[in-house]
């Protein structure tokens, strides 16, 4: 008896063709189109009925069932308000990690085990270990797409029951296929937007659910140089969209934000771009994916960053990682990744970056 995986279908080509190599390779498939985010329906960047035809129209193609599931009320508890959340307190999150964790590979996961589904399956570009070999995550084949980072905070548990079948192809690939397949989606455009939520103007969403705190821009030494519009607007590393014009006295260089004091409400910029470097990080809510180590490995602080070396230890707060070369605006709120060559080991999420000599 054929083994039935239910394939999560976002209405995007990486899960059309995820769907089609499944059946392809004999497995009985079903397709679910998961909607949650009910905020906003009928505006210009409401995407999910134009989202939902297009997955129906592979479906149809295909010849499968297409399911559909609403955890709106779920993302919103266990995403969304956890995204505030950081935002309010001043750090930058990542939903798409939550997103995952949550949602896709949880709520959805249980959704097709009580239709009665034996496996689950998504576009995501990461491999796993073949079945009977002990279980690794791996990074895509595709280096340009890799989502590996993105899977790091999903237990190891839920990860062993999903299949990822575009994982060992390139994005040009998987669009070749989907084009000789008939698909109309095959030149669809990737999603670049916050996880079911979608492209918007970043500022505006956010002052939805955050308020404005407007307060003073300084630079470290604590000399006034402006206003800003409320710190949940800005992120470690910014560059643009600062209001700091250039200054009599100063060089004719770019600032960028350096710090967040949510103590006093002021932003610190600064022009000195080493200032923005550390070389340690704290990372708690940790999550091994394969068995925990400490010692010498490789991580990313952020997606598509090249794997930096570094050496992990275990303290009572979290985890110490520390890099061999100072690394660009950590950002807490964010996550770190830690790999092993090819094999994504797990991850945690930074809470404080500092320099240490």
């Amino acid at each position: 008896m054929a083994v039935s995986v239910m394939v999560g279908m976002s209405g995007g080509v990486d899960s059309a063709v995820g769907a089609l190599a499944l059946l392809e390779d004999g497995f009985e498939v079903a397709g679910l189109f998961m909607k949650n985010w009910d905020e906003d329906d009928g505006t210009e960047y409401c995407t999910a009925e134009v989202d939902h035809a297009d997955a129906a129209a592979v479906c149809d193609e295909l010849g499968i069932a297409l399911h559909t599931a609403n955890f709106a009320a779920e993302y919103w508890d266990d995403v969304f308000e956890a995204f505030l959340a950081d935002y309010r307190a001043g750090r930058t999150p990542n939903p798409d990690v939550l997103c995952n964790r949550h949602i896709k590979f949880k709520l959805f996961a249980d959704y097709a085990q009580t239709l009665g589904f034996d496996t689950i399956a998504t576009g995501h570009y990461a491999r796993r270990s073949p079945p009977g070999e002990p279980f690794r995550l791996r990074k895509g084949a595709d280096v340009a797409k890799d989502q590996s980072y993105f899977l790091q905070a999903v237990p190891r548990a839920r990860l062993e029951n999903c299949l990822f079948p575009v994982g060992h192809l390139t994005k040009p690939a998987v669009r070749a296929r989907a084009k000789a397949a008939g698909f109309k989606n095959h030149a669809k455009k990737d999603s670049t937007g916050i996880c079911f939520i979608g492209e918007r103007r970043f500022a505006d969403f956010l002052g939805r659910y955050v308020p404005r705190q407007p307060g003073p821009v300084t630079d470290p030494a604590g000399e006034a140089l402006g206003q800003h519009q409320g710190l949940a607007f800005y992120t470690l590393g910014q560059r643009q969209g600062i209001g700091v014009g250039g200054r009599r006295g100063r060089a004719e260089k770019p600032w960028y934000v350096a710090a967040k004091d949510t103590r006093t409400n002021t932003l610190v910029v600064t022009q000195d771009e080493a200032r923005l470097l550390s070389n340690t990080l704290l990372a708690t809510d940790v999550n091994w994916i394969s068995p925990a180590r400490e010692g010498r490995c490789a991580a990313k602080t952020r997606y598509r960053q090249p794997d930096q070396p570094c050496t992990v230890s275990r303290q009572q707060d979290g985890l110490r990682v520390t890099f061999d070369e100072p690394q660009r605006a950590v950002t807490p709120g964010q996550h770190v990744a830690f790999y092993d060559g090819e094999e994504c080991l797990g991850g945690g999420r930074i809470t404080a970056a500092w320099n240490e000599p």
